[in-house]
């Protein structure tokens, strides 16, 4: 296990995953410094706990650090970085550093292109919940939580494992939990085969005595399992032959439920206070970590009835009037037909989908696969492309996916590339019943923040 020097710098300390390992080291004791484009809440609350956090990227801010961590999003010419470099001050990416600190305990990593967030979460209350004091580190807000990551004395660290640039390789984690593979991050992998080929690497990491638990429901997966040389579980919806499945599904208004079976044998109704099949399927892979680690099906079922949600994870903003609305932070086609999906299952009028695509690059890559991932909605609203720090490309704007729409569903699609005007339009026509669904991984969600307000002005 390689020794973490006790002063560290952070050039992008804000971010999710950045924060949430400077929030553990801190617990730990070690000094830690960060910089980040602005400040904000995240690193506010890392000042409360003794961080120093600077505005803006200076050389002077690395001070007199002994090491210093980044993540894929900072650049060569970062003056803080290039500082780094010239001091011979060593530097590592996030993903070695989340690394250093799982090996401190027994790592379970949960990897996925989707629903990653919501099973760390899960997977993170049931143990703290019955009392084994995990650490956690989550790439979102959990509610119950207070924040993005939680320090543990126990023996278990629970992690999301980042696969967008390959970092989560760096892991070597005692249990590992894939939800699914999509064709996504291709930026970074260039092609699918490479995108299976990181996965396999990734759930062949495990020691001989850890477990990898597998989604069944997804067609890589399935196919993946069969050559697979490493002890594992699977778990499906909608396939009975999966070590866990879960059937006699029900719906109501915005809580689901089922009956779990293990290899046939009925092990109880497990029922969540959150919406859709997809979460059934997440909160399936928790039972199976759960059993593995000598957790009752009880005891798992206990917490999980309990779970309120991840920030920014099918999270109501507010109900006005009889309007309510949610948002998500659904970014990719397959998450954001999941999506739709749980919201329609609840008893609500109509729909109206407020959507803002993350990354030129996916939108260049996946827009056809975008115009037929609404068929849910009553009204489609199309913001801007929130650019995540990534240049134009040119030929791509949003407009490639209001065309696919259109093509698609046969009627007009909204396009409004302002946030304001998103909420002046949704303003004037909500109506009782209706369910404003705001989605993206960017700053869409401050439309439903403000939708909110002007409605209760109202």
């Amino acid at each position: 296990m390689q020794q973490i020097p006790k002063q560290i710098h952070f050039i992008g300390i804000g971010g999710a995953g950045m924060s949430g390992i400077a929030h553990i080291l801190l617990e730990l004791g070690h000094k830690v410094t960060g910089s980040d484009l602005k400040l904000s809440q995240v690193t506010e609350r890392l000042e409360a706990q003794g961080a120093i956090c600077y505005a803006g990227h200076v050389a002077e801010n690395i001070g007199d650090a002994e090491l210093i961590v980044i993540s894929s999003a900072i650049p060569q010419h970062n003056p803080e970085l290039v500082a780094a470099r010239n001091k011979g001050v060593p530097v590592i990416h996030r993903g070695e550093m989340l690394a250093r600190l799982m090996d401190r305990q027994k790592g379970i990593a949960i990897a996925g292109s989707h629903g990653k967030t919501t099973t760390t979460s899960m997977v993170g209350l049931t143990l703290e919940k019955n009392n084994l004091d995990p650490a956690i580190l989550i790439g979102g807000e959990l509610n119950d939580i207070g924040g993005n990551a939680k320090f543990g004395k126990g023996q278990y660290l629970v992690a999301e494992a980042d696969e967008s640039d390959g970092s989560f390789l760096k892991l070597r984690p005692h249990v590992v939990v894939v939800t699914n593979i999509e064709n996504d991050h291709m930026d970074y992998y260039k092609s699918e085969q490479k995108i299976a080929e990181a996965f396999e690497q990734f759930i062949g990491s495990i020691p001989p005595d850890g477990l990898a638990v597998l989604c069944l429901d997804d067609l890589k997966l399935k196919q993946m399992v069969k050559y697979l040389n490493c002890t594992y579980k699977t778990y499906s919806v909608d396939n009975h032959n999966a070590d866990y499945n879960i059937r006699n599904i029900r719906f109501d208004g915005l809580k689901s439920a089922g009956d779990v079976y293990y290899q046939n044998r009925l092990l109880g109704r497990l029922e969540l206070q959150v919406p859709g099949k997809h979460n059934l399927s997440n909160a399936l892979a928790v039972v199976a970590v759960g059993s593995y680690i000598g957790l009752s099906f009880e005891r798992i079922a206990k917490v999980l009835k309990t779970y309120r949600g991840a920030i920014r994870r099918f999270q109501l903003i507010g109900e006005v009037n009889d309007v309510r609305v949610v948002d998500d932070y659904a970014h990719h086609p397959t998450e954001i037909k999941a999506t739709l999906k749980a919201a329609r299952q609840a008893k609500i009028g109509r729909l109206i989908a407020v959507f803002q695509p993350h990354r030129y690059s996916r939108t260049r890559d996946l827009h056809k696969q975008f115009g037929s991932a609404f068929n849910e909605a009553d009204i489609v609203i199309i913001n801007k492309i929130y650019s995540a720090g990534e240049k134009p490309i040119e030929g791509v704007s949003a407009q490639l996916i209001v065309d696919a729409l259109e093509e698609n569903l046969g009627r007009k699609i909204i396009y409004l590339p302002e946030i304001t005007q998103v909420v002046d339009y949704l303003v004037n026509i909500v109506r009782p019943g209706d369910l404003v669904l705001t989605m993206g991984a960017g700053n869409i969600w401050t439309a439903g923040v403000d939708l909110v307000e002007r409605l209760k002005e109202n």
